[in-house]
């Protein structure tokens, strides 16, 4: 029989474990060592692409596609992702996205063609949103109350600086063993990660959340959406009927997504949660940021690898301010919107990071790193830094407590499809032919224009955000994740225990 505070197999019963515990700083480096395999893949894959390209004869389409085969199945099923943990248990689900991440990981790195690469990139994302909200979630299903905000502290400063290694990681990789080694790192990260959980970590899992039946169709339908609309703005250039088909199919889908989570009695994402006209207009504005960041991240590695002339250790290493400005003063930002309200770093961020754009304009051949590129990445940080931690905080404000970390879900996923339409659309917008990443001369004249259009998408989500975004009132819910590194997406804010299955 277990012992008094203990739960099955002898592990601390649920919120009961101490963070002094070898319990507890074992759920830590687990859910760490979990996480960052999924924050360093989203940040180390940009300074390869170049590098894939020439070795698999991959066009830019392809390289499109290796960013977003991931971004269509993590953002389609990160909500049911974590539904999921809440049913069949929190580890398990966890220890099972590890494993599949790994193993989806190791066929990317052993791909031997552009589509067998982007097949598994799409796997990846499976796995991904199965892991994502499982390590956050274990953290705060697991620790004692008293414990929890230094535990969500810990994982998220020890995740952020496995975000801010990743883009110099990838590029020492990428120009040392090779770009494959980018993905085949993962595989031994997992098998320190599962024995680990499977020894250490306690298994939770939320009771009520036994009843009713999971949103397949939902999920299903949204990453089919995301997929086909994705489709046709790569393809689009082709001004092909199958192109056009598959744009109708795209859009199709996307309704017949509203039409079914109306309908269901427990859906993946319940619609009434835009009735809270805050919680709309605030992801609005994350649309618009993150739609700017997706593109920005995904074109300027190549920018600098391709015009510049810099090697893939040097464009990774370059882009590092950003991830460092953020994981250093997320928590100060979020402070001082607490006290004066969101909608001026909402606003002011975004133009911040518009300017950041134009600034970009500046870098071109034979780019100089301090007088070119920095400039633009310390007022890009400034600006990221001045608007994400008031975002998510606004983004759980505008919801019923209970609530708090399914808008959260939301607001992610939304993240992670602005960014996939963006890295679609911006080629495109731009004029980037399909052998476009193999001229200097066509790429940089493309980029400028992309880089404009960054600037207008943001300077949008600074008009919607100061038009629309009101002070929160007393009294609502918090962020638990106050430092943030990641430049993909907003901090995901696990399920609260009392939310599971609403």
């Amino acid at each position: 029989m277990a012992g008094r505070g203990e739960g099955a197999g002898g592990f601390p019963a649920p919120a009961s474990v101490r963070l002094a515990s070898p319990t507890g700083r074992w759920l830590v480096l687990t859910t760490v060592l979990g996480s960052s395999m999924a924050l360093l893949d989203s940040t180390v894959v940009n300074v390869a692409l170049p590098r894939i390209g020439r070795d698999l004869g991959a066009d830019l389409a392809a390289l499109q596609w290796t960013v977003n085969a991931y971004l269509v199945t993590l953002a389609g099923l990160i909500l049911l992702g974590g539904a999921l943990g809440d049913r069949y248990g929190r580890r398990k689900v966890f220890v099972v996205g590890v494993v599949w991440f790994a193993a989806a990981s190791l066929l990317c790195g052993l791909a031997p063609n552009a589509g067998v690469l982007i097949a598994a990139r799409a796997l990846q994302g499976v796995g991904g949103a199965l892991l994502t909200p499982g390590s956050l979630a274990l953290i705060q299903a697991s620790f004692h109350p008293d414990d929890r905000g230094r535990a969500v502290g810990l994982w998220s400063g020890f995740g952020g600086i496995g975000a801010a290694v990743g883009p110099f990681l990838g590029g020492w990789l990428v120009d040392g063993p090779g770009w494959r080694w980018v993905f085949l790192l993962n595989v031994p990260l997992a098998a320190v990660c599962v024995p680990v959980a499977l020894r250490h970590v306690p298994e939770s899992s939320d009771g009520r959340a036994d009843h009713g039946r999971f949103d397949a169709l939902g999920a299903g339908l949204g990453a089919l959406a995301l997929a086909l609309l994705t489709y046709a703005l790569i393809e689009a250039r082709e001004g092909s009927l199958v192109v056009a088909v598959t744009g109708v199919a795209g859009v199709a889908a996307a309704v017949a997504f509203v039409v079914v989570e109306r309908r269901r009695p427990d859906p993946m994402m319940p619609l009434d949660v835009f009735r809270s006209r805050q919680f709309t207009a605030v992801n609005l504005v994350t649309l618009c940021v993150y739609a700017a960041f997706g593109g920005f991240f995904f074109l300027a590695a190549l920018q600098l690898q391709v015009v510049a002339g810099w090697s893939a250790l040097g464009a990774g290493t370059a882009l590092l301010p950003t991830t460092v400005l953020m994981l250093l003063f997320s928590a100060r930002s979020g402070a001082l919107a607490d006290r004066i309200g969101p909608r001026i770093p909402l606003t002011v961020g975004p133009l911040l990071c518009a300017a950041a754009m134009l600034l970009m304009l500046r870098v071109g051949a034979d780019a100089d790193y301090l007088t070119d590129v920095l400039p633009a990445l310390l007022v890009m940080g400034t600006g990221m830094v001045t608007l994400v931690a008031p975002l998510t905080a606004t983004v759980l404000a505008s919801v019923d407590s209970a609530r708090a970390g399914l808008a959260s879900g939301i607001n992610n996923a939304a993240a992670r499809a602005a960014g996939l339409v963006a890295v679609a659309a911006l080629p495109l917008l731009a004029g980037m032919g399909p052998e476009a990443y193999r001229s200097a001369t066509e790429f940089d004249r493309a980029f400028d224009k992309a880089m404009v259009w960054c600037a207008g998408v943001l300077v949008l989500g600074a008009v919607v955000a100061v038009a629309t975004v009101r002070r929160p009132v007393p009294g609502c819910a918090r962020p638990e994740c106050r430092r943030h590194g990641s430049v993909t997406a907003p901090p995901l804010e696990g399920r609260r225990p009392s939310e599971a299955n609403r």
